[in-house]
Protein backbone atom coordinates (compact mmCIF):
# COMPACT_ATOMS: atom_id res chain seq x y z
CA UNK A 1 0.00 0.00 0.00
CA UNK A 2 1.76 3.18 -0.88
CA UNK A 3 1.43 6.50 0.77
CA UNK A 4 -1.19 7.69 -1.81
CA UNK A 5 -3.49 5.16 -1.06
CA UNK A 6 -3.79 5.12 2.91
CA UNK A 7 -4.90 8.92 3.34
CA UNK A 8 -8.31 9.22 5.11
CA UNK A 9 -9.94 10.88 1.15
CA UNK A 10 -8.75 7.00 -0.73
CA UNK A 11 -9.91 4.77 2.18
CA UNK A 12 -12.76 2.82 1.84
CA UNK A 13 -15.67 3.56 3.89
CA UNK A 14 -15.84 1.86 7.34
CA UNK A 15 -12.00 1.27 7.03
CA UNK A 16 -9.49 2.00 10.45
CA UNK A 17 -8.17 5.50 10.16
CA UNK A 18 -5.11 5.43 13.02
CA UNK A 19 -6.09 8.16 15.39
CA UNK A 20 -2.84 9.98 17.39
CA UNK A 21 -3.02 11.01 20.54
CA UNK A 22 -2.92 15.03 21.06
CA UNK A 23 -1.84 16.82 24.30
CA UNK A 24 -1.26 20.68 24.93
CA UNK A 25 1.79 21.86 27.01
CA UNK A 26 4.31 24.09 27.64
CA UNK A 27 8.04 23.47 26.78
CA UNK A 28 10.15 23.52 29.69
CA UNK A 29 13.45 22.86 28.01
CA UNK A 30 14.56 23.33 24.49
CA UNK A 31 18.81 23.11 24.85
CA UNK A 32 19.04 20.33 22.70
CA UNK A 33 18.80 20.59 18.23
CA UNK A 34 16.17 19.71 17.29
CA UNK A 35 14.01 18.64 20.80
CA UNK A 36 12.01 20.06 23.31
CA UNK A 37 10.57 19.03 26.25
CA UNK A 38 6.96 19.27 27.20
CA UNK A 39 5.26 19.30 30.25
CA UNK A 40 1.56 18.37 30.19
CA UNK A 41 -0.31 19.32 33.42
CA UNK A 42 -3.77 17.50 33.99
CA UNK A 43 -6.36 17.58 36.83
CA UNK A 44 -7.80 14.20 37.81
CA UNK A 45 -10.33 13.26 40.70
CA UNK A 46 -9.71 11.00 42.90
CA UNK A 47 -11.32 7.66 42.58
CA UNK A 48 -12.11 7.10 46.38
CA UNK A 49 -12.27 11.07 48.03
CA UNK A 50 -13.54 12.72 44.61
CA UNK A 51 -10.63 15.25 45.62
CA UNK A 52 -8.72 17.10 42.31
CA UNK A 53 -5.57 16.12 41.31
CA UNK A 54 -3.20 18.11 39.73
CA UNK A 55 -0.94 15.62 37.77
CA UNK A 56 1.95 16.49 34.85
CA UNK A 57 3.82 14.45 32.44
CA UNK A 58 6.96 15.12 30.71
CA UNK A 59 7.45 14.57 27.16
CA UNK A 60 10.52 14.65 24.61
CA UNK A 61 9.60 15.64 21.23
CA UNK A 62 10.61 16.41 18.08
CA UNK A 63 10.77 20.49 17.05
CA UNK A 64 11.40 20.31 12.91
CA UNK A 65 12.27 23.79 12.78
CA UNK A 66 13.67 24.35 16.03
CA UNK A 67 11.51 27.59 16.27
CA UNK A 68 10.30 26.43 19.67
CA UNK A 69 11.38 28.66 22.52
CA UNK A 70 11.00 28.17 26.39
CA UNK A 71 7.69 29.02 28.29
CA UNK A 72 5.82 28.38 24.44
CA UNK A 73 2.58 27.01 24.69
CA UNK A 74 2.41 23.71 22.00
CA UNK A 75 0.66 21.40 20.49
CA UNK A 76 2.24 17.38 20.62
CA UNK A 77 1.41 14.91 18.45
CA UNK A 78 2.01 11.06 18.39
CA UNK A 79 4.63 9.91 15.81
CA UNK A 80 6.53 6.90 15.39
CA UNK A 81 10.22 5.96 17.36
CA UNK A 82 12.20 9.00 16.54
CA UNK A 83 15.18 7.85 19.02
CA UNK A 84 15.44 6.11 21.78
CA UNK A 85 12.81 9.04 24.39
CA UNK A 86 11.09 11.08 21.48
CA UNK A 87 7.43 9.21 20.81
CA UNK A 88 5.67 12.78 19.97
CA UNK A 89 6.27 15.69 17.31
CA UNK A 90 5.37 19.65 17.57
CA UNK A 91 2.75 20.13 15.61
CA UNK A 92 2.16 23.97 15.86
CA UNK A 93 2.79 26.74 18.85
CA UNK A 94 -0.46 27.67 20.37
CA UNK A 95 0.95 30.38 21.87
CA UNK A 96 4.74 32.74 21.85
CA UNK A 97 6.22 33.39 25.43
CA UNK A 98 6.35 36.65 26.52
CA UNK A 99 9.42 38.19 26.43
CA UNK A 100 10.74 39.25 29.76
Amino acid sequence: MSAAESTPETLQPGAHIPHRKVFTGTIIRAKAKNTVVVEVRTTVAHAKYRKFIRRRQRFTAHDQQSTCRLGDRVEIVESRPLSRTKRWRVRKVLMRATAE
